[in-house]
């Protein structure tokens, strides 16, 4: 086993563990952006969010959201960042959801990608109906 996150999941590595159910494991992330930064992984091997089967969506979002209020409460957190890297600045390749503690003025400044508009509403259309298109 040379996934990481599975072999946290295993107990085969150490985690500062916060939960941990028949369908998940959540810890605290390593490199945190705050105190209390908590990554939540299914059991199951699964690399992206399209790769979650439908069996697991519930679950594995059922527990974000707890975490996320745990947060606040045990923390005095006035809100939660709650985030999916997939693919794409993913460093494991192992589903893994990010549940941050959040206090307005903390720094942290959301997106740090410039933004890139569309070029029209001829533009705009043809980027929605491409992605409509694909959900059905």
């Amino acid at each position: 086993m040379s996934c990481l996150f599975c072999r946290i999941a295993a107990r085969e590595v150490d985690a500062l563990r916060v939960l941990e159910d028949e369908h998940c494991v959540a810890f605290l992330d390593h490199r945190p952006l705050f105190p209390g930064h908590v990554l939540l992984v299914p059991r199951a091997h699964v690399e992206t969010l399209a790769d979650l089967p439908d069996a697991l969506l519930t679950p594995v979002m059922r527990r974000v959201r707890e975490l996320a209020s745990a947060m606040e409460a045990a923390l005095s957190a006035e809100g939660a960042f709650v985030a999916i890297n997939n693919k794409v600045s993913q460093s494991v390749p192992h589903l893994h959801v990010h549940v941050v503690p959040r206090r307005r003025g903390d720094g942290l400044k959301g997106f740090f990608w410039p933004r890139q508009p569309y070029r029209d509403a001829a533009h705009a259309e043809e980027v929605r109906a491409a992605i409509a298109a694909r959900l059905g």
